[in-house]
């Protein structure tokens, strides 16, 4: 178990989430591994375009229309650039949730959290865009082509939005939330569940099939959890804990910190 962040007080005595310098190593490196794949499906993509796509200008090679090893090649070109894609987009994503962003600066909060999206709509849209245009593919060659080039980019692409992205607002607040109702920076949570819990008896964790885990809410969001649950009443109650008489006001703080 490792503590992946830390907090430190801000000016105004609130908490502000500050990754611990190993978590924030192991976002650095997912985040350059992340960056080399999608510059390799880049190149990959020009590829494609520069000499796969290139018009054929011998006439005897014109005459027998595209190359069909020159067709395999390029579905190749599309199943490899959209693994490079989103695999950096999953790497990206996990390098998110160990060092966060800030809700702040919205403009750069919104391209960190969605880049892997954008980088798919790059390594892809041009490519789709020439395969129509393509002259020398007869219409089989390109209605499959450009259908496996959409399939992929769509893949890619929704693989590559975070939905529900960290901030570092959210894990400041829901490690105060925790340490205030558990004691301590504690949750418990399993490897098939979207959130954490405040106990390892609750019946979530009871009933589920999956390894369970325990450790600072930090290392959870590392795993992609979602946060604390926001049933805390229950989960207070099972944990025989204290339910305190402003919790309502409690889980809106939550809920206003995740951007709910």
């Amino acid at each position: 178990m490792t503590d992946a962040s830390k907090q430190t007080a801000t000016r105004d005595g609130g908490r502000m989430f500050t990754p611990a310098p190993e978590a924030k190593a192991q976002a650095t490196r997912s985040r350059i591994i992340a960056l080399v794949l999608w510059a390799a499906a880049i190149i990959l993509e020009l590829v494609a375009i520069f000499w796969l796509l290139r018009p054929s200008f011998d006439e005897l090679a014109a005459a027998h229309g595209f190359p069909q090893w020159r067709w395999y090649t390029l579905l190749g070109f599309i199943a490899v650039i959209g693994v490079l894609a989103i695999i950096g987009s999953m790497l990206w994503k996990k390098a998110n949730h160990l060092d966060p962003a800030t809700r702040s600066q919205p403009v750069k909060f919104f391209i960190q959290n969605q880049l892997g999206a954008f980088i798919s709509l790059l390594a892809f849209l041009p490519l789709i865009v020439l395969i129509f245009m393509n002259k020398d593919m007869d219409a089989k060659q390109k209605n499959i082509a450009g259908a496996a080039g959409i399939i992929v980019a769509l893949a890619a692409t929704i693989l590559g939005v975070d939905f529900k992205p960290l901030s570092q607002e959210q894990a400041a607040v829901e490690s105060q939330v925790v340490t205030h109702l558990v004691g301590q920076d504690l949750v418990w949570w399993s490897d098939g569940g979207k959130v954490v819990h405040l106990c390892e008896g609750v019946s979530d964790l009871k009933n589920a099939k999956t390894q369970i885990s325990s450790g600072p809410i930090a290392d959870a969001f590392a795993k992609g959890k979602e946060g604390i649950t926001l049933e805390l009443a229950s989960e207070l109650n099972q944990c025989g804990l204290p339910v305190p008489a402003n919790l309502t006001e409690i889980e809106q703080w939550v809920r206003s910190a995740r951007g709910l």
